[in-house]
């Protein structure tokens, strides 16, 4: 990580906008529980495209409200949500990679190797990108010690 993306991180860390590992819960949600700000985790598959849910057709999964653009990816998530749920709860995932939890933009996202990783901005996600298989590793350790913090 570059000294100028520390500080960045450092800067929303002391602004409260990233998470503390000790408060991580296991679905990144808003205050009513909505996860992922309402958009629909299927269509990032079935449009590959970011589309927000409609608040009439929703599901609550995992301790969260899910919001789906249709009924047809309604009955997708529900008849197997791991395989649509972002991963690491649908925190920024190069955050879990580095060790801590960020908030999302919905619309800064990939999909590897069959799942859904979003990522806290545009900017970040291109970090991310530069070495996707590297930061799953990683992450991938890390997000079960910061769910356990």
């Amino acid at each position: 990580m570059s000294h100028y993306t520390k500080l960045i991180f450092t800067f929303f860390l002391w602004l409260g906008l990233l998470t503390p590992a000790f408060s991580v819960e296991p679905v990144n949600s808003d205050f009513f529980g909505k996860a992922i700000k309402g958009y629909d985790p299927v269509a990032y598959f079935t449009e590959s495209q970011a589309i927000k849910g409609n608040k009439n057709i929703t599901y609550k999964w995992n301790g969260s409200k899910w919001y789906f653009s249709s009924q047809n990816n309604l009955k997708l998530f529900v008849s197997n949500p791991t395989i649509y749920a972002p991963q690491y709860g649908g925190y920024c995932a190069w955050a879990v990679s580095e060790g801590y939890t960020a908030k999302i933009d919905p619309n800064a996202w990939d999909i590897f190797e069959g799942k859904l990783y979003l990522n806290y901005s545009k900017s970040v996600q291109k970090t991310w990108r530069k070495d996707i298989k590297g930061n799953v590793v990683k992450a991938d350790v890390n997000w079960p010690k910061l769910l356990m913090e």
